[in-house]
């Protein structure tokens, strides 16, 4: 493998992941920000949302709209959010 195909591997990975950076916000601009980015995923997104706090009022929110996460503390005490579509936009829409 030579140094371009590493680059595309990178690429591809960071095009994989959004990157939502909301710690030390104030509410409500945290959840804003995360609804925000699920609307502009695109097929095979996930977001990593970085915050000072547990988002407890977040995760009904992203299963309401069919999603999965998964929470884990960091450094400083914050938390990466990693989520990820659990159905199709397509089933979303045609079940409601």
């Amino acid at each position: 493998m030579n140094d371009s195909d590493n680059e595309g591997q990178a690429d591809a990975q960071s095009d994989r992941w959004v990157r939502v950076d909301a710690r030390w916000l104030e509410p409500p601009e945290p959840m804003e920000r995360v609804l925000n980015a699920l609307f502009s995923l695109r097929p095979g997104q996930g977001i990593h949302f970085l915050i000072h706090r547990e988002p407890i009022p977040l995760y009904s929110e992203l299963k309401l709209r069919g999603f999965s996460h998964h929470a884990r503390m960091i450094e400083d005490d914050c938390y990466e959010i990693t989520i990820e579509r659990l159905t199709s936009p397509d089933k979303l829409k045609n079940d409601g």
